[in-house]
C-alpha cells in the first residue's frame, strides 16, 4: 500500500511539472499577448471586449453544472476501473453537449444583444462592432464547451503531457492573434475576436483528434444509457447552484462595474484578472494534477489517502500561491507599470484584491473536488451555493450607496471566508472530514505562515521611499520570507526532506 501511495504521488509530482511547463510557457505569452493587445485595441475597445465576453461567460451558469458532472463521472468511473462502464459515460456526454450548446446559441444571442443595445455603457458608434464581439465570443463559447468531454477524458487518465502540448499551441497561436492586430489597420477589435474564435477551433480540433486516437471509449456511439443520463442530469441540476453563483460573481461583478462606472475600469478589472489568472496558476495546475487521485480514491473505497491527499494539497496550493501573490501584492504599481504602456486606473487595487481573493479560495479547491467526487451534492450546493450567490445583491447594494468599484471583490473575500467554514461544516457529514482538524492542521497553519511572511516586505513598503529599486527589493524580500516562512512553519520535516531531496535531484540532473 505504501508504494502504491508513493507511485500516486510520483504521478502528481511528474504531472504538475508538466503541467509547470505549460504554465511558465503561457505565463509569458499572456502578460505578452495583454500588453500588446491592450496597446493595439486601446483602453476603451479593450474594455468592451472585457464586459462583452463577460455577458456571453453568463451563460456558465448553465454549462458550467453539466462540465463538472461531465468530468466527475468520467474520472469516477476511471477510479472505479470499470471499462464497459467508462464507454457509456462519453458518448452521452458528447450529445449533451451538443444539445447544451444549440440551447446556448438560442438563448445568448437575443438576450446578449438587447444587454449591449439597452443596458451596456459603450459609446454609440462602437456598438456594432461589440455586436460583431457578442457573436464570435459566443461561438468560442460554444466550441470550448464542445471541448469538456475531450479535457475531461485527458485530465482523468491523467496524460498531462497531452494537455501541456495542446496548451503550448494555444499560446503560440494566441502570441500570433496579438502581433496580427498589431499590425492591422482595420477595426482591431473585431479582428481581435474572430482570430480568437479561430484559434479556440484549431485547439479543441487537437484535443478531439487526441483522445480518438489514444483513448478507446472516446469513440462516439448512438448507446446511451438512460439511467446514466438521468444521475448526470440529477448532479447537473444541483450543481447549477454552484455554478452559477461563481458565474454571478466573477462575470456578474464585470457587468456591474460597467452599470455603475465605464469601460476604463472594466479594462483595469479586466488586466487585473489577467495578472489574476496568470498567478493563480499556480494553483490550478496544481490541482488538475491532483484532482483525479482525489476522486479516483473516493471510488475505490480509499478515503484514509482521500483525506491524507486533500489537507495536503489545501495546504500546498496556498503556499504555491502565496510565494507568488505576496510579491505581486507589494510591487503590483510596479509590475503594472512594466507590464503595460499605459495602466488603467483602479488597476492597482483590483491586483491587489484579486491576489487575497485567491489566496483565500485557494484552500477550498481539494475540499470542492471531494464534494463533487461523492456525487450527493444536493444540500452542499443549497449552503455554500446559496451564500456565493449573495456576491451580486450585496455588490449592487453597496454600489448602490456609492461604494468604490473595487467593493465587489471585498465582497467576494468576504463570502469567500464564510463559504470555506460552510464546506467544513457540510463535508464532515458527506466524507467524515473533521472540520476540527482541517482548521488545525490547514487553515491555522497558513494564516500562521502568512503572519510570519508579513512584516518585513510591509514595513519596506510602508516606510522605505517609493521607487523601482526599493519596490525590487520589497518583491524580493516578500518571496524570501514566504519561502522561509512556508518551509519552516509550514511544512513537517517529513516535507522538508522531500523538498531537500527535490532540490538536490534538480542540481545533479
Amino acid at each position: 500500500m505504501a508504494d502504491d501511495y508513493s507511485s500516486k504521488g510520483r504521478t502528481i509530482a511528474k504531472n504538475t511539472l508538466m503541467l509547470y511547463f505549460r504554465m511558465f510557457f503561457m505565463l509569458l505569452v499572456g502578460l505578452f499577448t495583454s500588453r500588446v493587445v491592450l496597446s493595439a485595441l486601446g483602453e476603451q475597445d479593450y474594455g468592451i471586449y472585457n464586459v462583452v465576453g463577460g455577458v456571453v461567460a453568463m451563460f456558465t451558469v448553465i454549462s458550467g453544472s453539466l462540465n463538472s458532472a461531465v468530468s466527475r463521472f468520467i474520472t469516477f468511473e476511471m477510479g472505479r476501473g470499470e471499462q464497459a462502464q467508462l464507454n457509456k459515460v462519453y458518448s452521452p456526454a458528447v450529445m449533451i453537449q451538443l444539445a447544451l450548446s444549440l440551447i446556448i446559441v438560442i438563448l445568448s444571442e437575443p438576450t446578449g444583444l438587447w444587454f449591449i443595445h439597452n443596458k451596456m455603457t459603450i459609446p454609440a458608434e462602437r456598438i456594432p462592432a461589440a455586436c460583431k464581439v457578442l457573436h464570435f465570443s459566443i461561438f468560442s463559447f460554444v466550441v470550448n464547451l464542445m471541448s469538456v468531454p475531450q479535457t475531461a477524458s485527458i485530465t482523468a487518465h491523467e496524460k498531462m503531457s497531452a494537455y501541456a502540448w495542446t496548451g503550448i499551441l494555444d499560446g503560440m497561436l494566441r502570441l500570433a492573434v496579438a502581433l496580427a492586430i498589431m499590425l492591422s489597420d482595420g477595426d482591431r477589435l473585431v479582428m481581435y475576436a474572430a482570430l480568437m474564435a479561430g484559434v479556440v477551433l484549431v485547439v479543441r480540433m487537437v484535443y478531439g483528434w487526441y483522445c480518438r486516437t489514444h483513448f478507446p471509449e472516446c469513440k462516439f456511439r448512438m448507446v446511451i444509457d438512460s439511467s446514466l443520463v438521468g444521475r448526470m442530469f440529477s448532479f447537473a441540476g444541483w450543481n447549477f447552484i454552484g455554478s452559477a453563483s461563481g458565474v454571478l460573481r466573477d462575470h456578474g461583478g464585470n457587468i456591474l462595474v460597467n452599470l455603475f462606472s465605464s469601460v476604463g475600469v472594466n479594462a483595469a478589472r479586466g488586466v487585473a484578472l489577467q495578472l489574476n489568472n496568470s498567478v493563480q496558476g499556480f494553483v490550478t495546475n496544481f490541482m488538475t494534477a491532483v484532482n483525479p487521485q482525489i476522486t479516483k480514491s473516493y471510488a475505490a473505497g480509499d478515503l484514509d489517502y482521500m483525506m491524507a491527499l486533500v489537507r495536503k494539497s489545501s495546504r500546498m496550493s496556498y503556499y504555491l500561491l502565496l510565494v507568488i501573490a505576496l510579491p505581486v501584492i507589494f510591487g503590483a504599481d510596479l509590475l503594472l507599470d512594466l507590464w503595460l504602456k499605459e495602466v488603467p486606473g483602479h488597476s492597482v487595487l483590483f491586483v491587489r484584491l484579486f491576489m487575497v481573493f485567491s489566496l483565500s479560495e485557494s484552500i477550498s479547491h481539494p475540499l470542492i473536488t471531494s464534494m463533487l467526487a461523492t456525487g450527493k451534492i444536493r444540500n452542499y450546493q443549497i449552503v455554500v451555493g446559496g451564500l456565493q450567490l449573495l456576491n451580486l445583491p450585496v455588490s449592487w447594494l453597496f454600489l448602490k450607496f456609492g461604494a468604490v468599484p473595487e467593493v465587489t471583490v471585498m465582497v467576494a473575500i468576504a463570502i469567500s471566508q464564510i463559504c470555506f467554514f460552510a464546506r467544513l461544516v457540510m463535508l464532515r457529514g458527506m466524507i467524515g472530514l473533521s472540520a476540527r482538524g482541517f482548521l488545525r492542521r490547514v487553515w491555522l497553519n497558513v494564516l500562521g505562515v502568512t503572519a510570519a511572511a508579513l512584516p518585513l516586505p510591509l514595513l519596506c513598503h510602508l516606510f522605505m521611499p517609493s521607487g523601482t529599486f526599493n519596490s525590487c527589493i520589497t518583491m524580493v524580500l516578500a518571496m524570501a520570507c514566504s519561502a522561509i516562512s512556508i518551509l519552516f512553519l509550514g511544512c513537517s520535516a517529513s516535507e522538508r526532506n522531500e523538498i531537500k531531496s527535490l532540490i538536490i535531484k534538480m542540481f545533479r540532473k
